[in-house]
């Protein structure tokens, strides 16, 4: 399962992951979704490469790889210039750089509904990608989770996911290339994606 406490590391591969508090909605509105991706290439974009996603009413999920070493200490040059433990203390600025990203959207969230408390569930989640195969289920099962929930009957008919631009040619912050490489190709990308995931992800939410 997913560990809440477990290290982003440079160059590894993960599933990341969040839940809204109790019953709570994360996304009310279209709005809502455009405002937390912005969000998400503020912050996130910068430290890792982002190969899937789905964004849901009251979760959501990533499959990303953080990035090189030699990038993040670019990133995080001025913080780890002022941190005596240098390198040491790189996976802690990657998870308060998550911390951040999230609290920057529920703090938006909360003044534009008036809302108060905790908007996410503790921690953004995080498990390690560790197979090959792995990651391939991975893919398909972000893209394939609106179905799964009964929101659409297929995946075209959730826009709030990374499938749509793996359909499209137009410019993307994604790893669209490698993603589509990693399957074998646009057909079989496509190919892959018209069955049921095979595989249960017994998520830690």
């Amino acid at each position: 399962m997913g560990n809440k406490r477990e290290p982003f590391l440079p160059d590894i591969l993960y599933h990341v992951y969040n839940h809204g508090n109790s019953t709570d909605n994360i996304f009310r509105s279209d709005e809502n979704f455009r405002y937390f991706l912005m969000k998400y290439n503020q912050y996130i974009t910068p430290i890792a490469d982002t190969f899937a996603y789905c964004l849901m009413p009251n979760h959501f999920h990533f499959a990303i790889r953080i990035k090189e070493e030699q990038d993040l200490l670019q990133v995080y040059k001025k913080k780890l210039e002022a941190a005596p433990q240098g390198f040491e203390n790189l996976a802690g600025l990657i998870s308060r750089t998550f911390g951040n990203f999230l609290n920057a959207y529920a703090k938006a969230y909360n003044k534009k509904y008036g809302r108060r408390g905790s908007l996410f569930l503790d921690n953004i989640k995080r498990k390690k990608v560790e197979e090959e195969s792995y990651f391939t289920q991975l893919i398909h099962y972000i893209h394939f989770n609106p179905v799964h929930h009964g929101f659409v009957k297929d995946l075209e008919g959730w826009k709030h996911s990374s499938y749509h631009a793996f359909l499209s040619k137009k410019a993307t912050r994604l790893k669209r290339k490698a993603a589509l490489d990693w399957f074998g190709g646009q057909t079989e990308f496509e190919k892959f994606h018209q069955h049921q995931p095979t595989v249960d992800f017994e998520l830690e939410i």
